[in-house]
């Protein structure tokens, strides 16, 4: 009998495939297989993210294009809602919470966070793509926000966090900076560096730690 080990494995095989191969209904379809053994979360952790790490990687040694990374993210990206759940109630008491990707235009693992914390009862204010230190700055001021979720994809944006903490500490802004992306997977100490008060790899660590500091400040 197969194991979960060998389903994953499989679910991963075939997800990079159908990926590669630019076939949407393909992935749909691992997709739907892989929610039959596993829940929605692990869905994502277990054969979304390793699939699209694999032609990453692949990437990175000359054997899959940048097209096939790029077009990989956008179906992942767009098959996304038919994972996450749809059904919440909404918190009646929490803090104020926003995500964004800075200086990056990467989408997926900001739609990843927040579509399961919303799930999981969470109101998130989504700042987009690509924010700049200075635009981020203004928005965190202004909405007067507790926590912000910053995902990044590449090391440069990684390091403007360190920016960004210094301009919110210079307007007196108490807000925990949360941050995941690529840079953070291979250099687990870089969070400590770039100032960063959390950092997460899955999105079960992302609600983890949201209850964590909700815990710390008593809400």
């Amino acid at each position: 009998m197969e194991n979960q080990v060998d389903k994953a494995d499989k679910y991963i095989k075939d997800m990079v495939q159908a990926l590669l191969s630019v076939d949407k209904m393909k992935a749909k379809e691992t997709l739907a297989q892989a929610r039959e053994a596993y829940q929605p979360v692990e869905v994502v952790e277990k054969v979304i993210v390793p699939s699209l790490e694999q032609i990453g990687e692949g990437w990175r040694i000359d054997k899959v294009s940048l097209s096939q990374v790029y077009m990989s993210g956008k179906i992942c990206n767009e098959i996304l809602q038919d994972i996450i759940p749809r059904d919440c109630i909404i918190r009646e008491r929490q803090l104020t919470i926003a995500i964004a990707t800075l200086e990056d235009f990467h989408t997926l693992g900001k739609q990843i966070v927040k579509g399961f914390l919303h799930a999981a009862g969470y109101e998130i204010v989504d700042y987009g793509n690509g924010l700049s230190v200075d635009s981020l700055t203004e928005h965190i001021i202004k909405d007067k926000i507790d926590v912000l979720l910053i995902s990044v994809l590449m090391l440069p944006s990684a390091l403007s966090i360190k920016e960004l903490r210094k301009r919110l500490k210079e307007r007196q802004a108490a807000v925990t900076i949360v941050v995941g992306g690529a840079p953070f997977n291979f250099d687990d100490k870089l969070y400590k560096e770039v100032e960063a008060d959390y950092m997460g790899k899955t999105v079960s660590d992302a609600i983890n730690i949201i209850h964590a500091i909700e815990t710390d400040r008593g809400v």
